[in-house]
């Protein structure tokens, strides 16, 4: 049982901090993009209200 209670302390820590989920789901989608980009394959993104395909060299990638 201790180890449930020790990840509802980190659960709550962490919703307790939206920043910090934001900023790793941030990191989560740079490193997908980079990993699409680098292993030449196109991404779909949605585009004023369409599906549209990202060819690799069209994905952007921030630093």
């Amino acid at each position: 049982m201790e180890v449930k209670e020790k990840h509802k302390d980190s659960i709550a820590e962490a919703f307790a901090n939206p920043g910090k989920i934001t900023n790793a789901l941030a990191q989560g989608v740079r490193d997908a993009l980079l990993k699409h980009k680098q292993a030449g394959k196109p991404v779909v993104v949605w585009r004023d209200g369409k599906i549209v395909w990202l060819k690799p060299e069209e994905i952007p990638v921030q630093a």
